[in-house]
């Protein structure tokens, strides 16, 4: 129930919009995944259109209260909830979810802010092309939110970022005002690039409410191995080769400890292992090639030259569709298995990819010296992207652990190595002090001077990515 104070301005905002539009929120647009937070309840709208983004916008404007975009509320560092502070207006787009045109021949597509990924992707597979940006939590995650921070997933080492399969974005700013930026363009140097500005922002700078978007052909045939290997250091030299192989094949480079295996049959044993044996570390690798190649030839030339090389062990390579999904179940069940462990903290960190051995060593050196604790090393090491997560030891709970210390040890190393403390979740409500203690200055300065000059009443997200 609204109080009073929010029921009239809701009334306000019904006015404006067509019924149904404005209500109290439900719970689940008042949480996020790992419960750090709980929103408050506030007003939550639902437009249609951008005409209808943009009398909200100004309604809020005009009566001095903050919005809080909401996408599918997958994010993981409190961007859609804001737990103190007055009550804000929740603007969800999940009513704007349009494909609205697909050119297969120029491998674009233009869709509503509250498509969700998986429905993008769908459009894409409908054309004959493929939109390679692939999340665990693609069936709810929306564009607008994969954009606003600037998502990142499975396949960033072949296609990259969010922001590089973005080709424009439609977006309303803190006054009301419309950037129609969906042009289709490769090319286009007129200017700022307020695209790439909006992109990573997280509805701090304005609301994202629709894309154009960058398809690429499908591989013809997808060949999919888990790889055994030594240890970190050998993961990148296969890397290096399985690139020097097949050169801007490798769709995606992921690497799993054993920590994750052994969570897996602690709490979700129907996963499974393709091993006897747990390895130490090994790699979930896969390559997308053309027709001109024989998939089992290369998987098995490059098998063959990694053990003369002496950098694997074992392997276990798809070989149909459903093998290869099963080899996916087990690095997507990570972070659930992770979830139902609990951790003391968790950190999605990169670092330069020659770096990442010795970060592995040393954090682990430096948090075995604090106590004991069990730490689940994996993620998309083909980008130097890592999920550093420490948890209790076994027969241990969280709650004797010093997270804050734990982060800052992690943190610390990270930002001495050159790396960065927030590599594909973005800032949120969680980082915000990570950003002051870490940022170079100059940028903390230069984002505080676009912050104000774009949103000068503070209505954007407030309290997200800068405070």
């Amino acid at each position: 129930m609204l109080n009073p104070a929010d029921a009239a301005f809701a009334a306000t905002l019904a006015a404006l919009l067509p019924g149904g539009a404005v209500r109290a929120p439900e719970p689940r647009y008042l949480e996020e995944p790992r419960g750090r937070w709980r929103g408050q309840g506030g007003v939550l709208v639902l437009p249609r259109s951008v005409a209808e983004v943009q009398a909200v916008v100004r309604a809020c404007a005009e009566a001095r209260v903050g919005i809080v975009p909401w996408g599918g509320g997958t994010g993981l560092v409190g961007g859609q909830v804001l737990p103190d502070g007055p009550a804000p207006v929740i603007l969800s787009l999940e009513r704007m979810a349009a494909v609205r045109h697909v050119w297969p021949g120029e491998n674009a597509l233009e869709v509503e802010a509250g498509a969700t990924l998986a429905a993008v992707q769908e459009a894409a597979a409908g054309a004959g092309r493929l939109f390679p940006l692939s999340l665990a939590s693609e069936g709810t995650a929306r564009i607008g939110g994969v954009l606003a921070t600037n998502a990142g997933g499975i396949g960033v080492l072949r296609y990259g970022n969010a922001r590089d399969l973005c080709l424009g974005v439609e977006a309303v700013l803190a006054d009301g005002s419309v950037i129609g930026g969906l042009k289709r363009l490769r090319k286009d140097n007129t200017g700022y690039d307020l695209r790439n500005l909006l992109i990573g922002a997280e509805g701090s700078l304005g609301i994202i409410t629709a894309a154009t978007l960058r398809m690429v052909p499908r591989p013809a045939v997808n060949v999919t191995a888990m790889l055994v290997v030594e240890s970190p250091a050998a993961a990148l030299r296969l890397l290096t080769m399985c690139q020097g192989r097949v050169p801007g094949m490798v769709s995606a480079f992921e690497l799993i400890k054993r920590t994750g295996f052994e969570f897996l049959a602690a709490k979700m044993p129907e996963v499974g292992c393709p091993f006897p044996v747990a390895p130490d570390w090994c790699v979930l690798l896969e390559l997308g090639l053309p027709s001109v190649f024989d998939a089992e030839e290369v998987m098995a030339g490059l098998y063959a030259e990694a053990d003369e090389a002496g950098l694997v062990q074992d392997g276990v390579i798809a070989a149909s569709e459903a093998q290869r999904q099963g080899l996916w179940r087990i690095r997507e069940s990570i972070p659930e298995a992770n979830r139902l462990v609990g951790a003391v903290s968790s950190h999605d960190i990169s670092l330069p990819l020659s770096a990442v051995p010795e970060f592995i060593a040393r954090a682990d050196a430096a948090l075995a010296g604090m106590g004991a604790v069990r730490v689940n090393c994996f993620g998309h090491l083909g980008d130097g992207n890592l999920h550093y997560n420490v948890f209790p030891a076994e027969g241990r709970d969280k709650a004797g652990y010093d997270a804050a210390a734990v982060m800052a040890c992690v943190h610390d190393l990270v930002d001495a190595m050159g790396g960065s403390v927030s590599a594909e979740h973005g800032v949120g409500r969680l980082k915000v002090g990570d950003l002051e203690r870490y940022g170079d200055a100059g940028k903390l300065a230069a984002m505080r001077a676009v912050k104000a000059a774009l949103d000068p009443l503070g209505i954007m997200n407030p309290g997200a990515v800068l405070r």
